[in-house]
């Protein structure tokens, strides 16, 4: 062993346990938005920083307060479950990147810093113990409808967004927490955790998700565009009625057949489809 493979272990373990996919995507989305809304590039920069560093603290604490239950059901793939970070570590770790989270968004100001922290702390406060109780999409609807408003929060004339895209961001957001437990609604229910989509079951919580991205892609279409549906862009209208093609499918599998990945993937792409139908709106995002 090198001298270095301690310390590039435990790199690779936090990094595992920040959940880097979803991680990636709402930097990603977070940069998306900053660019559609004109951002000048150093608040451009700094905002997907600072989003990319709370969401890094945001999966390592929920890995951290899972960790427990992850071993219980045998998270091999889970690394704090495996033992590569020890779970102390992995504690501060996500709260020094809380912190810098929120010291990144203060030179965008003191809004930004705001929407940020509140953002943070309804996803932390379901890690805390929310996930469990039927009241588990509240952080998602909170976090999600709030997310447009950073890169608006981030311009040098702040404004929150645009009422459709608090609508579209909660949207968004419900999509994400009904889908995203269906894989682990067993392991889930072996160590207690019942939040809503575990109460609603996989095939209604597929149903209402599917909704849910139609209702925010409805809301993008028509904000976007003032009401005025001849103002509609071409790019608006394909990505609207792909996110409508999805979301009946996702419905006619949630009736027709048992639950499976499939259905998890298909409302997830539907989400996507609507996070860029978002980003496509581009200026018309400010309120």
């Amino acid at each position: 062993m090198t001298a270095h493979a301690g310390p590039m272990r435990t790199v690779r373990g936090l990094w595992g346990a920040s959940h880097p996919g979803p991680t990636l995507v709402v930097t990603a989305l977070a940069f998306a938005l900053g660019v559609a809304t004109a951002l000048e590039p150093w608040r451009l920069a700094l905002l997907g920083v600072a989003v990319f560093t709370g969401q890094l603290s945001v999966g390592i604490s929920n890995d951290v307060l899972d960790a427990a239950r992850d071993r219980a059901v045998g998270r091999t793939d889970k690394p704090l479950a495996r033992g590569d970070v020890a779970v102390g570590l992995a504690w501060t770790a996500a709260l020094v990147l809380l912190v810098l989270a929120l010291l990144l968004s203060a030179p965008l100001g003191w809004r930004l810093l705001a929407a940020h922290a509140l953002a943070l702390g309804s996803a932390w406060a379901y890690n805390a113990g929310l996930k469990s109780t039927p009241w588990s999409i509240v952080p998602f609807l909170v976090s999600f409808g709030l997310f447009p408003s950073l890169a608006t929060l981030a311009a040098s004339d702040p404004a929150f967004a645009a009422w459709w895209a608090w609508i579209a961001g909660a949207a968004l957001g419900a999509a994400v927490h009904l889908t995203n437990v269906l894989p682990d609604l067993d392991d889930d229910a072996r160590t207690g955790v019942r939040g809503l989509p575990h109460r609603l079951g996989p095939r209604v919580s597929a149903g209402v998700a599917a909704l849910a991205v139609v209702a925010g892609a409805v809301a993008v279409l028509l904000g976007a565009a003032g009401g005025n549906l001849g103002a509609v862009s071409p790019v608006s209208w394909v990505f609207f009625v792909a996110v409508v093609v999805l979301a009946i499918v996702t419905a006619w599998r949630a009736v027709r057949r048992p639950p499976t990945r499939a259905l998890f993937r298909l409302v997830m792409l539907a989400a996507l489809l609507l996070a860029a139908q978002l980003v496509a709106s581009g200026t018309a995002l400010v309120a």
